[in-house]
């Protein structure tokens, strides 16, 4: 992936060292004349792309995009999934707190990420040493990625600790919790600017995952999309749907089919902010340096022990599997909640039912149903611990909804019925375009079209959160018998996590303007 030299490994350790400042000052007596430090790292362009490749693999780290970390923050507790078995309670069943699965490692990798891009946007932008083209797309990358940084801190954690330059451990450990509005203001500048260093598209496969102007831009729409900057929000989605080379799949199914591909998960057409799980050498071989696997898709994989539904038909099932060259080797942790399994509240004629959900394989009725959208079940292309299926955040789908959200608030439905009913057009036969609705209808038209279109995708949760229904939607949700009591324990206070207890011991500064912490205490 993206250039990747032979020393790369060691190079991005050396990388990781020097961005991170150092605490005691009497091991600096002595002067290091050979020594690396950010000053005189970035001598030509080749530093700069190893630096650029070293913040792309933190956004595979086993705490943050790969893993139940995150999802328990962006799908967990909903009414579109659970576990097909009692796994990670707290996150299903609202039983978290500080020092209780409160996201500590998830905290400490998002700020990893801000230290590193910080103090290499410093020490790249206006670098002579760097050629204008590396300088442009590099500060380009970081700013989208230290912006993809503390779009997840804000949506998670509400204020957080805020900076944008490469601060000593001192200052670090005093920082108290910076406003939102602030910090997403800021970051909202930051990917204006990075919207125009970022090229529109990349040429190589060596270049593959590499975020794009249309990444920026639609990480930028997202934004205004949490703050109601209607305006704003469709303004972005527009410049995307009619100047990106970005287009809609033809067909639904098509969207997450990567039966057979190599690598498991090339990028589409439809895929605009993903994360490149691949790891793509300049060669084009999968298994780099900077291959990860991706657990998050192997949590929609159906486990063998659970299946079938008929164990007299597992040796069936093992048969149909083997001569498919597929198996049941995930961990059934991401399982679609018996309301939205029943195709009888999904609309009649919505061709995206077969194609998401599935309660069989081959004929042979399954215990649970799944996310076939989302599962890789060939062992050719992806196997247990070895999954390099990429990890879709945005999509031009989401894009057109977006659209029309924002339209709908900014003046009602008459112009806004044009964005979802391109997606409707290809989700049902015949045609069933929205028309002669309310602005309200409408409103509640496109939460129920992103539920069905998005599900699975990690969009729910946070979709609730923002329209204020949380709470009822999950006290009116059939969950399944190991999550009933999310209904009871869900409170206000759930719509953001706590700051991580063992941040708080470090630094009790973060208390300062909210001793409650987010409410838990």
């Amino acid at each position: 992936m993206k250039n990747i030299k032979t020393n790369l490994l060691n190079s991005l350790i050396v990388i990781s060292l020097l961005l991170v400042p150092l605490a005691c000052e009497e091991y600096l007596e002595e002067d290091l004349r050979d020594a690396l430090s950010p000053a005189t790292f970035y001598n030509n362009d080749n530093e700069a792309e190893i630096a650029v490749n070293g913040a792309y693999a933190l956004l595979t780290h086993n705490n943050f995009y790969k893993s139940r970390d995150w999802t328990m923050w962006m799908q967990m507790g909903t009414d579109e999934s659970s576990a097909s078995r009692n796994i990670f309670p707290e996150g299903h069943n609202y039983t978290y707190g500080e020092g209780v699965r409160d996201g500590e490692a998830l905290w400490n990798v998002l700020y990893e990420i801000v230290r590193n891009t910080s103090s290499a946007i410093t020490n790249m932008d206006g670098n002579a040493n760097l050629s204008q083209t590396i300088q442009d797309q590099s500060v380009g990358q970081m700013l989208m990625i230290r912006a993809l940084a503390y779009y997840e801190l804000t949506r998670i954690w509400g204020d957080v600790p805020y900076f944008r330059e490469l601060l000593a451990p001192a200052e670090l450990a005093e920082l108290t919790r910076t406003p939102i509005n602030t910090i997403r203001t800021d970051m909202k500048a930051d990917l204006e600017r990075a919207y125009s260093l970022l090229p529109s598209t990349y040429s190589g496969s060596e270049n593959q995952g590499r975020f794009t102007k249309w990444a920026a831009m639609s990480l930028k729409a997202k934004y205004h999309l949490f703050d109601n900057e209607w305006a704003e929000t469709l303004a972005a989605c527009l410049d995307v749907i009619n100047n990106s080379p970005h287009t809609l799949m033809a067909n639904f199914e098509d969207v997450y089919n990567w039966r057979g591909t190599t690598p498991a998960s090339p990028a589409k057409a439809e895929h605009i902010l993903w994360i490149d799980f691949a790891g793509i050498s300049g060669n084009g071989v999968v298994g780099s340096p900077l291959a990860r696997s991706n657990q998050m898709y192997e949590e929609f994989n159906p486990r063998l022990r659970d299946e079938p539904l008929n164990k007299g038909e597992k040796n069936a099932l093992k048969a149909a599997l083997a001569a498919n060259g597929d198996a049941l080797t995930g961990y059934g942790a991401r399982v679609p909640l018996p309301d939205l399994a029943d195709q009888a509240n999904w609309q009649a004629g919505d061709l995206r039912y077969d194609a998401t959900i599935t309660q069989s394989y081959e004929g042979i009725a399954l215990k649970f149903p799944y996310f076939n959208k989302l599962w890789n079940l060939n062992q050719s292309s992806t196997i247990r611990g070895d999954r390099h299926e990429n990890f879709v955040m945005i999509r031009l789908a989401d894009i057109y909804l977006m659209a029309a959200e924002a339209q709908n608030e900014i003046s009602g439905p008459d112009n806004a019925y044009q964005y979802v009913n391109k997606i409707r057009e290809r989700a049902f036969e015949p045609d069933q375009p929205l028309s002669g609705m309310t602005q309200e209808s409408f409103r509640l038209a496109i939460r129920d079209e992103r539920k069905f279109e998005l599900c699975g995708e990690n969009h729910r949760k946070q979709d609730l959160i923002r329209w204020g229904i949380l709470i009822e939607t999950v006290q009116n949700t059939t969950h399944r018998k190991h999550n009933t009591v999310a209904k009871t324990n869900i409170k206000p206070h759930h719509v953001k996590a706590p700051i991580p207890l063992a941040e708080i011991l470090r630094n009790p500064k973060l208390l300062e303007t909210d001793p409650t912490n987010n409410g838990y205490r």
